[in-house]
């Protein structure tokens, strides 16, 4: 009986791993999306972000669904217990980046109708590259129990956040240069400070994963280079 039951546990976390995964990667492919439809003045593929977003969010839905289901039927203890818990909290991170992500590309629409602000676009788009190779290494750390790369992610949390300093940075001495570059620079911080965010979820994510691989949250603070963590995006 006891078999019966762990076998039974085991399919039902092996499927909700594949919505973990299946979520995930829709959720690196809106991040490089979000920021090529800037680049590239795309409104049409800002949109195609907008919509997936849906996607992501019903994923979530039905993650939450089926860890509901297991740990009703499964009562799993220890480590077990743990996964499906890393697993509720994996997707509620991956929503929120996917959100980001949408915010993003709605600021995009605006500001294809605004004069493009010197090498913000290229620098934005290296930025959210690095946060989705972050996503990427959290996900195959998660599916390996690699509890190493993980916090290899935790310590690249740091390189983010200077990309962000020096991009506030940017965009405060082009406003100042000419105030027509104002509302793009606003635009343009507020989706870098999307990203950086983005980057703060997918660490959480590698705390959780190194958690479930060891039993034990890190117990050094993670480093962070973040400056100007007062400024937020209005509600």
């Amino acid at each position: 009986m006891n078999d019966h039951i762990s076998s039974a546990y085991d399919r039902d976390l092996e499927g909700i791993t594949t919505l973990i995964m299946q979520m995930g990667g829709q959720v690196e492919e809106a991040i490089l999306k979000a920021v090529k439809s800037l680049a590239d003045r795309d409104t049409e593929l800002a949109e195609e972000v907008r919509e997936g977003d849906k996607s992501i969010d019903a994923l979530e839905i039905q993650i939450n669904d089926e860890a509901a289901r297991t740990i009703a039927l499964r009562a799993p203890v220890s480590k077990d217990l743990r996964s499906v818990l890393t697993v509720l909290r994996l997707a509620a991170s991956l929503e929120r980046i996917g959100d980001y992500a949408k915010n993003i590309a709605k600021r995009t629409s605006v500001l294809v109708e605004m004069n493009s602000v010197n090498g913000s676009d290229a620098a934005l788009r290296r930025m959210a590259r690095e946060v989705e190779q972050m996503l990427k290494d959290t996900l195959d750390a998660y599916l390996r129990g690699d509890a190493e790369l993980a916090e290899d992610v935790r310590q690249r949390d740091q390189e983010v956040d200077q990309m962000y300093n020096a991009l506030f940075r940017e965009f405060l001495t082009f406003m100042m240069e000419d105030p027509r570059n104002i509302t793009p620079c606003m635009h343009l911080h507020f989706m870098a400070k999307n990203i950086e965010r983005m980057g703060d979820l997918t660490t959480n994510m590698a705390e959780q994963v190194i958690y479930l691989v060891t039993g034990e949250m890190p117990e050094e603070a993670r480093p962070k280079s973040d400056k100007t963590a007062y400024v937020t995006e209005p509600s």
